[in-house]
């Protein structure tokens, strides 16, 4: 049996992983993931990759604490806790890696709490307004995300990460390095972890899954990029898991490790749900 075995929001994009025991699941993806958004001055995303204290801070929405009364809460070592309600103000274009589509500017607020928490003044919080429509290689039409950098899911295998792992304690005795711990799924940011009765990298073949009573359509694997090189506790950089990818899981230039999914219905996910892969 695989079974779903972790389950993650983050409500703003690139900062802190929520972890959650169900969550809904919505066209977009999962409710209220990377809904929110941080851009520099020119309306571009700011990433953990660009700026590693943003994994320092921590989002919480009633998708990831049901009890909260506000739409968004921010908290970050040092920094006082703001809540925010859902911006209705200036919508203005912004992109995500170069992709356009619209957001709704935070309160000046956020603008202050943002900037000295991340120590930098030319940031600012947005909500998304209207969803992007997906690449059109690779999707249906209506098919949309919010910030998300490619799809409105992410789905990652245990056995593919214990896999790699092994991968890359070979490569440190190979070097004479003493072999590091296990890495933790939160450098890959998926939404959806699954484990059980399956072989490592078998998610590279299918074509749907349904979880629980939710199915998703396959669309593809993931480009890595030097996020998953910074651990999310520490901001530690280091060389892996790209430098055991180039090795191992080289394609077309690029290193590949989990799968983008869309959602083909709404409905409930939970951490323990079965999942059953259309091989």
């Amino acid at each position: 049996m695989i079974r779903l075995d972790g389950l993650a929001i983050h409500p703003v994009k690139s900062t802190a992983v929520r972890r959650v025991p169900r969550a809904e699941v919505e066209p977009w993806g999962l409710r209220d993931d990377r809904r929110w958004m941080v851009i520099d001055a020119s309306g571009e995303c700011l990433t953990a990759r660009e700026h590693a204290p943003l994994l320092t801070v921590r989002a919480e929405t009633p998708a990831t604490d049901p009890d909260l009364p506000v739409p968004l809460r921010l908290s970050a070592p040092g920094s006082p806790v703001l809540d925010l309600d859902e911006p209705q103000g200036e919508v203005l274009p912004v992109t995500v890696h170069g992709r356009p589509l619209d957001a709704v500017l935070a309160p000046p607020e956020a603008t202050a709490w943002l900037a000295a928490a991340l120590g930098r003044d030319d940031v600012r919080l947005v909500h998304v307004h209207r969803p992007r429509p997906l690449n059109p290689e690779h999707s249906l039409p209506g098919e949309a995300t919010a910030f998300a950098d490619g799809y409105p899911v992410t789905l990652a295998s245990a056995a593919s990460l214990r896999r790699l792992d092994e991968w890359v304690t070979e490569g440190a005795l190979e070097r004479g390095e003493e072999p590091r711990h296990p890495m933790a799924v939160e450098r890959f940011r998926p939404n959806l972890v699954v484990d059980g009765d399956l072989e490592p990298f078998e998610e590279d073949h299918w074509r749907r899954v349904q979880v629980g009573s939710v199915s998703f359509r396959v669309v593809k694997q993931v480009d890595r990029c030097v996020l998953t090189t910074i651990d999310p506790t520490t901001l530690e950089r280091g060389h892996e898991p790209i430098r055991t990818l180039a090795r191992h899981r080289r394609r077309d230039g690029r290193t590949w490790f989990a799968m983008q999914l869309v959602p083909e219905v709404r409905g409930v996910v939970g951490v323990g749900d079965e999942v059953a892969p259309d091989r």
